[in-house]
């Protein structure tokens, strides 16, 4: 009984971890597209991307919890412990990766905002700590 309970813990940890991490993520950038609105309006098309970003992070633990959903439903007594710390460990990483890809977004919509021509440069950095959501996302596919 316990495995049950731990596993749909699990389950729901991953989901709302990547939420979670998603919104504080999407508000960090958008709190500096706004900002940057006010000092260059015309940059609104790149300020957006970069603020969106972190939104993938959430996609990945609900890729993560259909996944593991099967898993659950196939043995929920043997697999309720390997759900909830893959659930877990992949919800974490989620939730960090979008916080602190938010931050470099964040800095590159500043960046932008004072003229800067960093737009790619700032993609390219935010797809770094993505990588790390990504490489949660396979480790849950191959449990």
């Amino acid at each position: 009984m316990l495995n049950i309970l731990l596993g749909y813990l699990g389950l729901g940890l991953v989901l709302i971890l990547g939420g979670i991490g998603s919104v504080i993520g999407t508000t960090i950038a958008g709190n500096a597209a706004e900002g940057a609105l006010k000092i260059k309006p015309e940059g609104s098309g790149n300020y957006l991307v970069l603020s969106a970003l972190p939104a993938t992070q959430g996609i990945y633990g609900f890729v993560a919890f259909f996944l593991m959903l099967s898993k659950m439903t196939s043995d929920p007594q043997g697999n309720g412990m390997i759900v909830f710390v893959i659930g877990t460990c992949v919800g974490l990483v989620c939730l960090l990766s979008a916080i602190r890809q938010a931050q470099v977004c964040a800095n590159g919509i500043v960046g932008i905002s004072q003229g800067h021509n960093v737009f790619t440069n700032t993609l390219i950095y935010a797809a770094l700590p993505e990588f790390y959501a990504i490489l949660g996302l396979v480790g849950a596919l191959m449990v």
